[in-house]
């Protein structure tokens, strides 16, 4: 591989993993909008009542921002725990038959499209350089230097989530009573037309299409809150 290739490839895989990271906070916080929205719709279809509102609304983004970052966090923890394993593992054959890890190495190359010699003369190198890292990478797929990290993950879903939901809250508190379904509603709507816009255009998916699912979802989502939180109301509940 030329120092060009590699420099190439380097910036390919951390542009990668950057587009994961944003995939995954615009989700974050698409979640904290639908689920926070429909919360404090729910409720404003039973009392108008604002500190009821905001109650409401705080436990809900503090409840579900908890939920996410522990999710996350539990989640990631045991990929890491995955790939430690992984190159415990991997070092130990290293040390144990070396021979038949470099003719797995070797193999490995040759399956993504080198001659059996130049195969073998990439991986003696590679063995020679940092076998561990060769086959991890080769291999494995992981870098040892950049291990999943858990705790990123978790305060990023607790952030992307936390920025989500204090939109509708912030839409359903602060206006007049006589107005804030109405811009609680547009305001989630607004914001759930940019994460699909935003969604799509990561995944180079059709945008217009991801716009109307993500909107319709959050639109369903509200109406069914609102209509139980009525009949709750209605009755007393």
């Amino acid at each position: 591989m030329t120092d060009t290739q590699a420099h190439d490839e380097f910036h390919g895989n951390g542009l990668g993993a950057r587009l994961n990271w944003l995939r995954a906070a615009v989700l974050g916080a698409n979640d904290g909008v639908v689920s926070t929205a429909g919360l404090v719709v729910g409720v404003a279809g039973a009392t108008d009542d604002r500190g009821a509102l905001l109650t409401a609304g705080l436990a809900g983004l503090l409840a579900g921002s908890m939920s996410m970052a522990a999710g996350e966090y539990v989640s990631v923890s045991t990929q890491r725990d995955s790939e430690q394993a992984a190159l415990a593992t991997e070092k130990r054959e290293l040390k144990e038959t070396p021979e038949a890890e470099l003719a797995e190495l070797t193999g490995l190359l040759e399956g993504k499209g080198l001659s059996h010699d130049v195969a073998r003369e990439a991986a003696l190198q590679l063995t020679d350089r940092d076998a561990l890292r060769a086959h991890a990478e080769v291999e494995l797929g992981i870098n040892p230097d950049d291990l999943t990290n858990p705790w990123h993950a978790a305060g990023a879903s607790f952030l992307a989530f936390t920025v989500g939901a204090l939109l509708p809250l912030l839409a359903i508190v602060l206006p007049p009573s006589s107005v804030r379904l109405v811009v609680t509603v547009l305001a989630v709507l607004a914001a759930l037309a940019l994460t699909g816009w935003w969604s799509a255009r990561l995944g180079d998916a059709a945008v217009g299409r991801a716009i109307l699912r993500n909107m319709g979802g959050g639109a369903v989502a509200m109406a069914v809150t609102y209509g139980a939180g009525a009949m709750l109301g209605a009755v007393g509940v």
